[in-house]
C-alpha cells in the first residue's frame, strides 16, 4: 500500500496559487488539498511507494508561472511526519551578506563590526522565523581580503550547499569582528563581553530580525580562543545560547571552565568539540570531553566529539569541517519512536514494531 506524506508550503501567494510537482510526473500539477483564508498556507498530500521522493513548489499568479529557487525538496517516508517548508520565488538562489555594520556597546563603550548572513529567500518569504548562530572572529568567516592570510570559513558557502541538500534548517549567521580577542575571549574580559552579548547584540538582532525564540534555537561558535568563549557564553548564559561549537580550543589558557563544569550544576546545553592531531589542543580539548561525559553529557545528543587527523590549527581547516555542528545543530532529523522501524518489502514502505 502506498504512503501518504503531508507536505505544507508556507508562502504569501495573496492573488496566485501555489501547486507541487513530483517527481513521479513532473509536468503534471499536484493540487492543494487545503488552504487557509489567508492564502499563507498550502497543505499537500502525496501518495507515493518509494522510500523517498522529490518535489517542487510552484507558484501561479497574474504575471505567469515560476517554479521556486533551488534545488528540488527531497521528502523522505516517515509516517505521520510534516514536511514543512517555506520556498521562495524571485530571490536569488544563495543567502547574502550584509555590508558591515558598526554596533556601539554602551556596556563596554567600543564598537564591534559585524556581517550578517541572511539565508535565500529571508527578504521575501515573511512567513519564515530563522534559527541564530552567533560566531566569532566574524572577519575570518565570508571574504578572503578580511580573513588571516586571507584563508576565509567560507560559512555562506557550506550554509548553502547544506540547504540544497536539504540537510539543514536554514540560518541566519551573525559575524562578530573583535574588538581585542585576547582580552575578550579569555578570562576576565569574555565577561564584559558576555553581557554586551546577551543583553545588547542579542536583544537587537532578536528586535530587528524574524528569529525563533527560546535557547534551543541560538547557538555560538568560535575556533581556538573564539572557542572557549563559546563554550563560556553557553555555561554562563544557557538561557540564551542553548548552543555551543567550539573547534580547536584552548581550554585552561586564561578560563577556569574545567572547575566551573566539574563543580557547577549541569546545563542543559548542546556542545560541539573537535580539534586536529597532533597538537591543536587535541589533549585539552580531549580532557573537557571527558569531563563533559562524566557531567551526564551524551555523546551523540548534547554532545558531539571529533579529532581530525594531521589536521592544523587554521582557518582552512576549519572551512572544511564547519559543516558538521551545522548539521548537529540544525540538522532536519525526524524524531522516531523507540519501539517503531519503517521498512521496505518488494519497495512498499511499512511500519513495524519491535522490542529489544
Amino acid at each position: 500500500m502506498p504512503e501518504t506524506m503531508i507536505v505544507r508550503v508556507n508562502y504569501p501567494a495573496q492573488d496566485g496559487r501555489v501547486v507541487l510537482r513530483v517527481d513521479e510526473d513532473w509536468n503534471r500539477n499536484l493540487e492543494a488539498t487545503s488552504s487557509n483564508n489567508e492564502r499563507t498556507v498550502f497543505e499537500f498530500h502525496v501518495a507515493t511507494s518509494k522510500p523517498y521522493f522529490y518535489f517542487k513548489p510552484c507558484l501561479e499568479d497574474r504575471n505567469g508561472w515560476h517554479w521556486s529557487q533551488g534545488n528540488n525538496y527531497l521528502a523522505v517516508i516517515n509516517a505521520g511526519e510534516v514536511k514543512e517548508i517555506y520556498p521562495h520565488f524571485f530571490s536569488a538562489l544563495a543567502g547574502t551578506i550584509s555590508e558591515p555594520i558598526d554596533f556601539h556597546s554602551n556596556l563596554l563603550n567600543n564598537s564591534h563590526r559585524l556581517r550578517i548572513y541572511y539565508p535565500p529567500g529571508y527578504e521575501e518569504n515573511t512567513l519564515k522565523r530563522y534559527p541564530v548562530l552567533y560566531m566569532h572572529d566574524g572577519q575570518n568567516l565570508f571574504f578572503p581580503n578580511e580573513a588571516f592570510f586571507n584563508n576565509e570559513w567560507r560559512i555562506d558557502e557550506t550554509m548553502n550547499r547544506l540547504d540544497a541538500m536539504n540537510i539543514i534548517d536554514k540560518v541566519i549567521v551573525v559575524g562578530i569582528y573583535p574588538h581585542d580577542r585576547m582580552y575578550e575571549y579569555t578570562q576576565p574580559g569574555y565577561e564584559g563581553f558576555g553581557r554586551f552579548m546577551v543583553e545588547e547584540l542579542k536583544r537587537e538582532v532578536e528586535a530587528r530580525m524574524r528569529t525563533l525564540a527560546g535557547s534551543s534555537n541560538t547557538a555560538v561558535m568560535g575556533s581556538s580562543l573564539g572557542g572557549v568563549v563559546s563554550l563560556y557564553l553557553a555555561w554562563q548564559y544557557p538561557q540564551a545560547f542553548g548552543k555551543a561549537a567550539c573547534l580547536s580550543s584552548t581550554f585552561t589558557y586564561r578560563d577556569d571552565l574545567m572547575q566551573r563544569i566539574a563543580q557547577e550544576p549541569k546545563r542543559d546545553l548542546q556542545i560541539y568539540l573537535d580539534s586536529g592531531w597532533p597538537e591543536d589542543n587535541y589533549e585539552v580539548t580531549r580532557s573537557m570531553r571527558d569531563l563533559l561525559l562524566r557531567r551526564g553529557y551524551v555523546f551523540g545528543q548534547s554532545l558531539l566529539y571529533f579529532a581530525f587527523p594531521e589536521a592544523l590549527h587554521s582557518e582552512t581547516y576549519w572551512a572544511t569541517r564547519s559543516h558538521i555542528p551545522f548539521q548537529f545543530f540544525f540538522g532536519k532529523a525526524p524524531k522516531f519512536s523507540r519501539d517503531v522501524i519503517f521498512i521496505s518489502r518488494g519497495g512498499v514502505i511499512q511500519q513495524e514494531s519491535f522490542s529489544e
